[in-house]
């Protein structure tokens, strides 16, 4: 059995940059316990966009400049960084929410193998619920697993929405 972790988008823009929150802060020292913690495959997230953001379809809904490629901003938190200092792990670099590439990466790494998949990271509402959704739709037989407590959304209450809608979805919350 394999084990991977996902690790999403612990960006400095999503921590106490651009789009930061007291929530985000807060879950920084789980996060690099679970990471620490791992015995498995890590795949670390980058939400990844260009100088153009506000020109796109995501840039009009959201017009908040955020993970522009090669800024402190698109860069992970420091303690996340030096977390993974001593481990192994795949980056993707995703310029929406879901990444459509992560179950392709997921399915080559495992092989024949039977795996599970935890999630990590910001935002609960927008990055980490649309990766879970698609791996889950990818791997029907696989658990897929998101630690609530290394989590943190826009707010407390689309972050709680989240975790509701990804139960739904018979992905393990805890």
């Amino acid at each position: 059995m394999k084990h991977f972790l996902i690790v999403v988008d612990i960006q400095n823009d999503f921590v106490d940059g651009a789009l930061g929150t007291k929530e985000a802060v807060a879950i920084i020292d789980n996060c690099v316990d679970k990471i620490e913690n791992f015995d498995g495959e890590i795949i670390v997230t980058y939400d990844t966009h260009g100088e153009n953001y506000l020109q796109t379809k995501e840039g009009e809904k959201l017009p908040v400049t955020h993970c522009v490629k090669g800024t402190y901003g698109w860069e992970l938190n420091e303690k996340i960084s030096k977390a993974l200092e001593s481990k192994s792990c795949t980056v993707v670099e995703k310029p929406t929410f879901g990444s459509v590439e992560l179950p392709k990466i997921i399915d080559n790494m495992a092989g024949d193998c039977d795996f599970d998949i935890t999630l990590i990271g910001l935002c609960t509402d927008i990055c980490v619920v649309s990766n879970a959704l698609l791996l889950k739709a990818n791997f029907l037989d696989s658990e897929i697993y998101v630690d609530s407590s290394c989590c943190a959304g826009v707010s407390v209450a689309t972050h709680n929405a989240a975790l509701d809608t990804m139960r739904c979805c018979q992905i393990n919350v805890s």
